[in-house]
C-alpha cells in the first residue's frame, strides 16, 4: 500500500472516529481509546496498523455519513491515472464549479420534471440517478484536484 493510500485511509478513519466520538467508538468497538488512535495515527510505528473492517461497520452504522467505506470506493473509482487526468485538465477548479453548476441545474431540471406529476416514475428515477452519478463524479474530480493542489501547494 502505498504511503499516500495509507494516510487517505487515515484520515478518513478519524473522521468516523470523530463523527461517533471517541468514547462512544470506544464503548462500540470495545477497544480501548488508545488502540482507536492507532488507527488513524500517521507515526511510523502506526503506519501499517488500520482500524478492522467490522470495527468500521459497527461505528459506520452509528456515523451521520459512511466515512471509511466512502474513502474505499474512491479509492476504487479514482485511479491514479485517473487523478493524473484531472491534475492535467485545463481550467482549474472555476472551471469544476461550472460544470458543477451545470450537473446539479440539469439534476434539478430532471426533478422539476418528474415532480410536474407529483410521482416519480421509473422511468424518471432511473433519470434522476443517472444526473445523480453525474454529479458525484464532477464532485469526486473536484475533490482529487483539491487533494493535488493541497499537497503541492
Amino acid at each position: 500500500m502505498t504511503a499516500d493510500i495509507a494516510t487517505y485511509l487515515k484520515r478518513h478513519t478519524e473522521a468516523l472516529v470523530k463523527d461517533v466520538g471517541v468514547a462512544a467508538a470506544c464503548e462500540i468497538t470495545g477497544k480501548s481509546k488508545a488502540t482507536i488512535g492507532r488507527y488513524y495515527a500517521t507515526h511510523e510505528e502506526h503506519a501499517e496498523r488500520f482500524m478492522p473492517i467490522d470495527a468500521v461497520a459497527l461505528l459506520e452504522a452509528e456515523a451521520s455519513y459512511p466515512h471509511v467505506t466512502v474513502a474505499l470506493t474512491e479509492l476504487h473509482t479514482v485511479t491514479r491515472s485517473r487523478a493524473a487526468a484531472v491534475a492535467d485538465a485545463a481550467g482549474g477548479i472555476g472551471h469544476d464549479v461550472a460544470v458543477l453548476s451545470q450537473r446539479f441545474a440539469h439534476l434539478m431540471g430532471a426533478y422539476a420534471e418528474a415532480m410536474e406529476t407529483s410521482a416519480i416514475t421509473p422511468g424518471e428515477a432511473k433519470q434522476l440517478l443517472q444526473e445523480t452519478l453525474e454529479l458525484q463524479k464532477v464532485l469526486v474530480d473536484m475533490k482529487v484536484r483539491l487533494q493535488i493542489e493541497a499537497v503541492e501547494g
